[in-house]
Parts: C-alpha cells; sequence; structure tokens
C-alpha cells in the first residue's frame, strides 16, 4: 500500500490521462507510419516505435497499479506531535547549525526542489517517530549528521 496525499494521487491519476491520450496515439501514429513504408523485418522505424510502444504501456500498468494500491492520507487528521509520512519538518543540522524543512512523501511525489523527500530516504527514515526537540542521528552516504526537530506540521 502506498499513502500519498490527494494532491500526489491527483498527479498521479493526471500522468497517466496524459501518457494515454497524447503519447499513446503518438506511438500509434508512428507504428502506423513505419508500417507503411514496407518491408517491416528490415524496418528500423517500425522496429523502434513497437519497442517505444512497449515501454509505454508498461509504464501506464506500472502507474495504474500505483494509483489502484494508493490510500489517500486525510491532511486534516494529521498528527503534529510526532513525525510521520506527509509530516512538514523543520529541522536544524546540529553541527552546522543549518535549518531546513522537509515533507516526507511518498517515492512517487518526491521533488526536492519543492521540499519534498521519500520516506525511503536515509534522512527521512532517521526522522520517523522522532519529536519536537529529538535529535535524530542518521547515517547518510557522506557519513553521520545529527538533526534536531525544531517543528512538526502538515
Amino acid at each position: 500500500m502506498a499513502y500519498m496525499s490527494q494532491e500526489g494521487y491527483d498527479k498521479l491519476r493526471a500522468e497517466i490521462k496524459r501518457l494515454e491520450e497524447i503519447e499513446r496515439p503518438d506511438v500509434i501514429r508512428q507504428i502506423q507510419e513505419a508500417r507503411e513504408k514496407g518491408d517491416l523485418s528490415e524496418n528500423a522505424e517500425y522496429d523502434a516505435a513497437k519497442e517505444a510502444q512497449g515501454k509505454l504501456e508498461t509504464k501506464i500498468a506500472q502507474l495504474k497499479a500505483e494509483l489502484a494500491d494508493a490510500k489517500i492520507l486525510d491532511l486534516s487528521k494529521m498528527q503534529t506531535d510526532v513525525v510521520q509520512i506527509l509530516s512538514k519538518v523543520k529541522m536544524k543540522n546540529v553541527k552546522t547549525g543549518m535549518v531546513m524543512t522537509y515533507t516526507l512523501v511518498s517515492e512517487g511525489e518526491a521533488n526536492l526542489k519543492e521540499g519534498k523527500i521519500s520516506v525511503g530516504t536515509p534522512i527521512a527514515q532517521g526522522l520517523l517517530g522522532k519529536r519536537v526537540g529529538d535529535v535524530a542521528q542518521i547515517r547518510i552516504p557522506q557519513g553521520n549528521i545529527e538533526l534536531e526537530i525544531l517543528e512538526i506540521g502538515v
């Protein structure tokens, strides 16, 4: 089961719709154009278009499976006393004093530019279950860091 926000669910539905209504017809058109060029056994364009179609259909199937497995979390019922998925966490690097804020989201919703990190990342894993004032000791590829939880919100 994949937990996600309503926003993440809606984005996933929109991506499936785009793939089905825009990308799929484009690939079908490419296949038809390649067929019209004659001998399919030596037609590289046809082979490439069929391969693209296979990849597209696989991606659509994966996204539909993710959508079917999704559980939308109601942000209005989220607790803010402990870090959990969809929590917005303000924290401070104990060593550098740098303050940062991240929202913990599902893998598919992660977007670092928007301050959203996957719950599968080492930082998110280290924050889960912590409370305001706790210091999380987290092992990352560059070494160990200590993050003090300053605020938890939604």
